[in-house]
């Protein structure tokens, strides 16, 4: 079974992540206040990102992965902006640093 892993921006700017297995009902739900906790104060929210995967499990495990990231790299992905989101991805700490030279 499809699943989706979606982005919404609350009327606030906060972003929230989450995965269905039909976006527009999902979407319909989270506009009506009967979502989540999360949305039901943060209405109205628009959709601005999603992903279709082939099996549910597999945009649930997307989800979590995006629910981790930076607010940054998840406006990256929502723009599809490849360089941030690479430069984004990038590990920074010291001792990475330091193997690298």
């Amino acid at each position: 079974m499809k699943g989706y892993v979606y982005i919404l921006r609350c009327y606030d700017d906060r972003l929230y992540t989450g995965s269905t297995i039909d976006l527009q009902r999902r979407i319909e739900e989270h506009q009506s206040g009967n979502g989540s906790n999360f949305t039901k104060s943060r209405l109205p929210v628009t959709l601005v990102y999603f992903e279709e995967h082939n099996r549910m499990d597999q945009a649930f495990k997307r989800e979590k992965q995006i629910q981790r990231w930076s607010r940054g790299k998840k406006e990256a992905l929502i723009q599809g902006n490849e360089e941030d989101l690479h430069r984004l991805a990038a590990c920074l700490n010291l001792t990475h640093y330091l193997n690298k030279r």
